[in-house]
């Protein structure tokens, strides 16, 4: 079944200091980099939702799209963009900053889906859910767009007014750590250079 992926790179990032995390650098490379090579031979599209430093994203070769709705309203207005732009009617949504995504991320979430026959199938690992990595079918978008303009924000609240699923995905935490700050990218590099995985 094909997929579309959109790569939310809209945020503020204001634990990065205010620079746009999918440019901040790892492993010598921008972070939204990584997240392209482990996506790209999962999916049949990739639209990346950013809302600065848009030279850049669009020298990348790719559709950026920018939120409708004003004043950073968060992963949602983004999600929103997905639903509505993807050319498919599956749209996988992974953040920027989480350069390790897992090379079977769109396999298990789609299994996942249609095992429970959801709309919605959101990856966890344990106890820890991770809302932004997330597989949801297009025709939920009139009623993301209804949530959206009741003020709400939150992911997790919308996901889990819908017919969703959870995959568990074991012990792969550090493969949906979201990089928030410069501290977060160094242990992570440290960890990785310790390990001598990648």
């Amino acid at each position: 079944m094909p997929v579309s992926a959109l790569i939310l790179a809209g945020g503020l990032a204001t634990r990065m200091g205010g620079v746009d995390k999918g440019l901040v650098p790892f492993q010598s490379q921008p972070m939204i980099q990584h997240v392209i090579t482990r996506i790209t031979p999962q999916v049949d599209e990739i639209i990346i939702n950013a809302n600065r430093e848009l030279a850049y994203y669009n020298s990348l070769g790719y559709r950026v799209l920018q939120d409708e709705i004003a004043d950073f309203a968060g992963p949602l207005a983004g999600i929103q963009l997905g639903l509505k732009h993807a050319t498919h009617d599956l749209v996988v949504i992974v953040p920027c900053d989480s350069p390790l995504l897992p090379a079977d991320l769109i396999e298990k979430l789609l299994a996942g889906l249609l095992k429970a026959d959801a709309d919605i199938a959101i990856a966890t690992c344990g106890k820890n859910s991770h809302p932004v990595f997330c597989l949801c079918k297009k025709k939920l978008l009139n009623s993301l767009q209804e949530f959206l303009t009741n003020g709400n924000r939150k992911v997790n609240a919308w996901q889990k007014s819908q017919h969703y699923v959870e995959v568990d995905f074991g012990e792969k935490n550090d493969a949906f750590e979201n990089l928030n700050s410069q501290d977060d990218i160094i242990k992570l590099e440290g960890k990785l250079a310790q390990n001598h995985t990648y």
